[in-house]
């Protein structure tokens, strides 16, 4: 199903944020014009146009966005591309996914889960000419387009995108989940001099000895596509035995999402894809999956042998240690390692920015929803956050996995 619609032109006045409280305010006239359709490939030289630059994660990517639709085989009638245009011009774009979730249509991002953080593709200049009341307009308009759903979920949005703060603050409601890991740095020297310390320095080498006291150790960054579905098979059957050991669900496997991975590391997919290696006498001990675009670089998964003789060295945090060494050497100026608070985001993440989930009721049912979902998102954050209250539901959650044999991701609450 195609279906291409158009509002008419609408009359917003475009002001500095500042000028919103402003009575007197001088103000400029524009037109905005929204256009819809079920085909990606209706929008790519538009969402080409607006994530020509930076890019907050591959979840704003067309050839990312093109290769889920296609391996997942989500037809047409679940896809919604809305681009909204100021005075002729694109601004935005809102790539989504009508689903199903226990009885309500929802439509929201494609991926789920799988990168950490997303955005509406857009012109953030121009989108931040428009001033407050320009941009809630817009988004107003954009929404207002979509049928056949009970509410828009947008999860894990970034405050900051590029030098821009709070571009999306008038996209529907919001609330306060997640925090996104960057590290930052013009050079290795300026990383290792900020964010490792003496004693941090000596125990890396020490982890590093007792590595190399194993045998041979090599690390490299490969691009070479032909060379990458043996280097990621091998990744997702680390992850695979990392899930048994902690009795939790392999995403990837009961998902069905491996070919997806080995799809956009294929040569003809438009990623750019490059994958870390540490080998040790020949074999890979730790692998780190990245897309590219500009200079940005987004780790999406990672691995790590599993056998318990060579634990000692540490692969997983000496691959990252090696990867760190070398990328920002290579004009790489971002490296995203996603949401969640883990050691080696705290060891080598300098750039923390909050993360918002995004809501719009569409009618009155999806308006209930929003306020029922996100009470709920309040309570997971607080348990999520209470040490005691998170050990209690793990366990709780284990021990009914167990009755009813299955896993789940230790992470969900």
């Amino acid at each position: 199903m195609t279906a291409d619609t158009s509002i008419a032109p609408a009359m917003l006045p475009t002001a500095v944020e500042a000028e919103a409280a402003s009575a007197s305010r001088t103000t400029t006239r524009c037109e905005i014009d929204v256009t819809v359709t079920s085909r990606i490939e209706d929008v790519e030289n538009v969402w080409r146009e607006l994530s020509a630059g930076d890019i907050e994660s591959p979840g704003q990517s067309y050839d990312f966005i093109r290769q889920w639709v296609r391996h997942q085989a989500i037809p047409e009638r679940n896809q919604r591309y809305v681009v909204g245009r100021v005075d002729g011009q694109p601004v935005a774009l809102l790539p989504l996914h009508r689903r199903r979730v226990r009885g309500v249509s929802v439509f929201t991002w494609f991926p789920g889960s799988h990168v950490g953080c997303y955005a509406p593709v857009a012109n953030y200049s121009r989108l931040a000419a428009l001033g407050v009341l320009g941009r809630a307009a817009l988004w107003r308009s954009m929404t207002g387009q979509l049928t056949g759903g009970d509410l828009v979920y947008l999860r894990a949005v970034p405050v900051e995108t590029g030098e821009h703060i709070g571009l999306f603050e008038e996209l529907g409601k919001t609330l306060d989940i997640e925090t996104l890991y960057r590290a930052r740095f013009t050079s290795w020297e300026q990383c290792d001099r900020e964010q490792r310390s003496k004693s941090r320095r000596k125990h890396d080498r020490q982890q590093g000895d007792r590595l190399a006291a194993l045998g041979e150790v090599e690390f490299e960054e490969v691009r070479d596509a032909t060379r990458m579905p043996a280097i990621i098979s091998t990744m997702f059957r680390q992850r695979s035995a990392r899930f048994r050991a902690q009795g939790i669900r392999d995403i990837f496997v009961e998902d069905g999402l491996i070919a997806f991975y080995h799809g956009v590391a294929a040569a003809e997919s438009g990623n750019d894809v490059r994958v870390h290696v540490l080998k040790l006498n020949g074999d890979i001990v730790a692998v780190r999956y990245n897309v590219v675009h500009g200079k940005r670089m987004f780790c999406l998964i990672s691995s790590m042998s599993e056998d318990m003789s060579i634990q000692g060295g540490s692969p997983g945090k000496q691959c990252l240690l090696r990867v760190m060494q070398t990328v920002f050497e290579d004009g790489i100026e971002v490296f995203d390692m996603g949401l969640g608070y883990t050691d080696e985001k705290r060891h080598w993440c300098n750039r923390q920015i909050p993360l918002r989930q995004h809501y719009v009721g569409l009618n009155r049912r999806g308006d209930a929803i929003v306020a029922v979902h996100r009470t709920l998102q309040r309570l997971r954050a607080w348990a999520k956050a209470n040490d005691s209250v998170k050990s209690a539901s793990r366990t709780l959650r284990q021990a009914a996995n167990r009755v009813l044999g299955r896993k789940t991701a230790s992470d969900e609450l």
